[in-house]
């Protein structure tokens, strides 16, 4: 049987009582589900996480784990169950209280109106569909079938944030099979039975099971977070309400730590982060320059009968260490290695040889301290997560 859906007469209530349909069986995760005739508790459903919250029954409080919904709009409450004696009170045609989180929901409202408002306007002025949407408890995604420029979303954007501030009212409502007929939506399936419109006046009419809140002003803002190119058109992150104000706080926080931490001015950041990035660039050349002069002086003291050669250095331009492993080759008939790294990070290597098959040595390197890497014959090159003194006696 269908699940009374309370949440469609009111998005802003938060307890209810109702009474049980059924229970099935406690599953692996110790949650027992349960069928109400009736509940405020909005299941997961329409690319948005559900509600959460409590049920209560004779006085005992139990969590409600997740919410899902059946072809059949049948909603299934999945309870935790401590103690397996719980279970015997969840009977059929017991009574029970629930409540849920409104400001987990709140927050889900404010994403949900948000993302409408974006859509709405993105459909009526690029003639883009939503093909995609995903609300969770961090990210709110939307899919566009088309691509967007970085003006068109800052655009968008400021277009959206204007609709929130007129504060315009959000009506949702069940019209008749008759009036749908003669109803412009936007839908991104197929739906059978009622369907359940969601309008903004002048912005969007989108076809809609979430609740969502009563007027655009309740949104507060909405900031669009990034945006990538996705399947031939754009994905879109978004956050809003207080969401959005946590983010800003967030990253409001990270400025300040940053300019204090380089006794510079939030507004000279970006320069100054672009100044030691060139800063450490130029150091980080000249180290590597340095060690591969080192690493060339610890080649010159290497004896020249020696058949092996094995070489530790500290960060290396790569292509100096090949340059010299190319050298050593043509005076040395067995493996020439060269480890980069620490004992602590692990060493990357190159190791060349003209007499020897290097594969071997990949083959040791791999079975002994599970290597990653690969090459041919006469060069190998990879990281090994091995101690030094047991590198050297490869």
């Amino acid at each position: 049987m269908a699940t009374i859906k309370l949440y469609d007469e009111s998005a802003y209530n938060t307890e209810f009582s109702a009474e049980i349909v059924s229970a099935g069986e406690v599953d692996k995760e110790e949650r027992l589900p349960v069928i109400f005739d009736k509940t405020l508790f909005f299941p997961e459903e329409g690319g948005q996480t559900c509600d959460r919250g409590t049920v209560s029954i004779n006085g005992r409080e139990f969590t409600v784990d997740h919410v899902s919904i059946d072809k059949a709009n049948t909603i299934t409450h999945f309870i935790h169950i401590e103690n397996e004696s719980d279970i015997a009170l969840f009977k059929s045609g017991t009574k029970v209280s629930g409540k849920i989180n409104f400001n987990h929901r709140f927050s889900n409202m404010q994403q949900h109106t948000g993302e409408h408002i974006f859509s709405g306007l993105v459909c009526g002025e690029k003639g883009y569909n939503n093909v995609g949407f995903h609300l969770s408890d961090d990210i709110v995604t939307m899919d566009y079938s088309g691509p967007l420029t970085d003006d068109e979303i800052a655009y968008f954007e400021k277009k959206a944030n204007e609709v929130i501030y007129r504060n315009i009212e959000v009506k949702c409502e069940y019209p008749s099979a008759e009036e749908l007929k003669n109803i412009n939506y936007r839908s991104k399936i197929e739906i059978e039975g009622s369907v359940r419109i969601v309008t903004i006046p002048g912005v969007d009419v989108c076809a809609c099971c979430a609740p969502h809140v009563r007027r655009t002003g309740e949104i507060g803002m909405l900031k669009v977070m990034d945006h990538i190119n996705y399947k031939g058109g754009t994905r879109l992150s978004i956050l809003c309400g207080y969401r959005a104000l946590a983010a800003f706080n967030s990253y409001a926080a990270s400025l300040k730590s940053i300019s204090n931490t380089l006794s510079e001015s939030k507004e000279n950041l970006a320069e100054s982060v672009t100044k030691l990035k060139k800063e450490k660039g130029d150091a980080d050349y000249k180290l590597r320059k340095k060690s591969g002069e080192i690493l060339a002086l610890k080649a010159a003291n290497i004896p020249a009968d020696a058949e092996n050669v094995t070489l530790f250095t500290d960060e290396c331009d790569v292509n100096e260490v090949r340059k010299l492993i190319n050298e050593l080759t043509e005076k040395h008939s067995g493996f020439v290695s060269v480890y980069t790294g620490t004992d602590e990070s692990g060493y990357s290597y190159i190791i060349g040889s003209k007499g020897r098959d290097c594969t071997e040595m990949a083959k040791v390197l791999k079975e002994k301290y599970g290597a990653k890497g690969g090459g041919k014959r006469e060069m190998i090159q990879g990281h090994v997560a091995a101690p030094m003194k047991e590198l050297y006696s490869l």
